[in-house]
Order: C-alpha cells, then structure tokens, then sequence
C-alpha cells in the first residue's frame, strides 16, 4: 500500500472531515485528497486573524470556490485569547487550543464527526507547542498517519495538479517576534508589509523576523546577490516602515528559527 493510498484509507475511514484549511502546501492537499475520498462529507474550515496575511485568506476563498467545496471562515480574535499576545514560548499551545476548540464546535454543528488538520512528518522534529494541544483535543493529522513527508506532498500536489505545490512554507506572523516581546496589532501589520514588499520584489521563501527595532530578513542563500542589489531600496522601504536597522540573516531562510534561543534542556 502506497502512503497516498494509506492516506484514502484513513480518511475514508472517518466518514466525514472538517479540514483545518489554511491554503498552505499541506492542507490543500489534504483537503483535496480529502474531497476526492468523502465527496461532499468535507468541509474546509479557516481562520482569519491578524496572525495571518489577508492575501492567505483570500487564497482559501478562491481555492474552495473553484473545487466547490463548502468553506467557514472563523474570524478569530487571537490578541484576546489568554497569554497569547504576552507571546510565550507555548504560544502556539495557547492559540492553536483556543482555534481548534472552534472547530470542533463547527464541526459538531455541521453534523462532522470528525475535525483533521496538515501537520507532516517533518512537523514532528521541531519544537511545535501547537502539536501536544492537537494531541489533547484529539485532533486527526492524516498526513503524519500516512508518514507523509513535505517533498512527498509537493510531488503529490504536482501530480495532482494543485496550484501550491511549490508554495513556499508559510507560518504565522506571530512566529516572526522574539518570544516574550508583545504581540500587537500594528507589529504584526508591520511585519506582513515588510514580507508582501518582499514578495512583490521577487523573494518568495523568506521571513522578516524583528528583534525590536531592528528587522532580520531572511532569504534563500541563491536570492542573496538579488537582495543585494536592493539593498538600499529595501532599507528605505523597512526604516519607512518603523525599523532603525535592516539585516541580512548569512544562514540564510529556514523554519522555525526564533525557536534556537528556547532552552530545551
């Protein structure tokens, strides 16, 4: 049995899905998987929140509208959710419980038995707070059943035909700040335009992780002679803005990099 064909199984095996729909590489594809399995027992579930980009958000409308898929979109203000704007290293626990207790609210609602979200293989090997609170509300992850890999889920997207399996990796703004800075409204809006600036030069796998003042970019190693030449029109854009100081980060892009200063031991 191929690991797709174990994936058809378990989800077949559920009955009827709500999918943690985000429109990232993962959940599209497994959302769509999920579609061509349960038919219309599926239903795509999203949050909208400062901590995501509206261009995410309107990326899922278009997905689901073109697939006929039935979406809710779950406004969630996640600044008033209990210590997670105080952005401690659980954060990801705090928010991702407070979400996923909605979603099962929605599913239960919409006559769903049961609530999966796109967490891989890989997702297992980083710190990742937001796992143990999946685990608590017995949240499904199909594709780490299916020991499904991110590079496994890009070529099945391909072969599938989905428009993001060469999506860069996304995660949420929060995950750009230093843990224990606070959280507000205007950081993280700051922080998305910094990225959609970026995006629009050309810089699709990137971050701009802000220490204070000063904005970190990082960026694929093979950009960086790119982001170099731009260097003084992607200062003036990120001081216009509100940083003092713009820097490029020598190890270039990579998931999950705010976590390195979390003590483990």
């Amino acid at each position: 049995m191929t690991k797709l064909d174990k994936l058809k199984e378990n989800l077949r095996g559920l009955g009827s899905v709500a999918v943690a729909f985000s429109g990232g590489v993962d959940s599209t594809f497994l959302l769509k998987v999920a579609q061509e399995v349960l038919e219309d027992k599926v239903l795509a579930l999203t949050a909208a929140s400062k901590f995501v980009p509206r261009r995410e958000i309107n990326e899922t409308i278009k997905f689901c509208a073109e697939n006929k898929i039935r979406q809710i979109i779950f406004e969630a203000d996640v600044l008033n959710i209990e210590g997670v704007k105080e952005n401690p290293e659980n954060r990801c626990y705090l928010c991702k419980r407070e979400l996923f207790k909605n979603f099962l609210r929605l599913a239960e609602e919409n006559k769903i038995s049961a609530v999966v979200e796109g967490s891989n293989m890989d997702d297992t090997s980083d710190y990742r707070p937001g796992m143990k609170a999946l685990a608590e509300l017995q949240i499904k992850s199909p594709l780490i059943a299916a020991e499904l890999y991110k590079a496994e889920i890009r070529e099945l997207s391909k072969e599938f035909n989905l428009p993001t399996w060469k999506k860069p990796s996304m995660a949420c703004l929060a995950s750009r700040f230093v843990y224990g800075e606070i959280l507000t409204e205007q950081k993280l809006a700051t922080v998305d335009a910094a990225e959609q600036f970026l995006i629009d030069a050309g810089f699709n796998q990137m971050r701009v992780r802000v220490h204070g003042k000063i904005a970190r970019i990082e960026i694929l190693p093979e950009d960086f002679p790119k982001l170099l030449k731009m260097r003084e029109e992607i200062s003036a854009r990120l001081k216009n803005l509100g940083f003092d100081y713009v820097t490029l980060d020598l190890q270039g892009f990579r998931s999950g990099s705010m976590n390195a200063t979390i003590n483990h031991g």
